[in-house]
């Protein structure tokens, strides 16, 4: 009996010091704590801007697959002529909401149409395996996007 008490003791003591150092960790790198985002030089990753009109969109691309995108385009923007435009894509291992849709609203608020797009196997464009890195059909992508934006119509404002 003495030994099972003891062995319990000491599973005890194990127990309590890994959740100290749990706790303690969790302190120090703010791991639940409530998030507060970093808003220094407006970097806020889910900035929206009230001069700035956003859309969903998605297009073919050469390989067939389904390129989807969020189109942004600045309100007040003249429609039937031509705009400089910009393409946006994501770093690698995320997604465009992460980062493409924020600098995509800034540059829109300068005047810019803007396409932040998911390259295929992430986020929401088509691809198998997800999450795959393929430099050569990144590169399609973004002449697929060069073409949907060159026939945009004037509707889509």
């Amino acid at each position: 009996m003495k030994k099972k008490s003891i062995i319990r003791r000491v599973l005890t003591v194990i127990a309590l010091g890994l959740l100290l150092s749990v706790t303690i960790i969790a302190s120090q790198t703010g791991v639940g704590a409530a998030y507060t985002p970093d808003m220094s030089n407006g970097a806020d990753n889910f900035y929206k801007s009230d001069n700035v009109t956003m859309k969903k969109v998605k297009f073919k691309k050469q390989y067939n697959m389904n390129v989807v995108g969020n189109l942004f385009i600045p309100k007040g923007l003249k429609k039937n002529t031509k705009n400089p435009a910009i393409i946006v894509g994501h770093p690698m291992g995320a997604v465009k909401e992460q980062s493409a849709n924020l600098y995509a609203t800034k540059m829109a608020e300068r005047g810019f149409v803007n396409l932040s797009l998911d390259l295929s196997f992430w986020g929401e464009s088509e691809g198998q395996p997800r999450n795959a890195v393929s430099p050569d059909i990144y590169a399609e992508d973004f002449s697929a996007a060069v073409d949907f934006l060159e026939n945009l119509s004037a509707e889509a404002y």
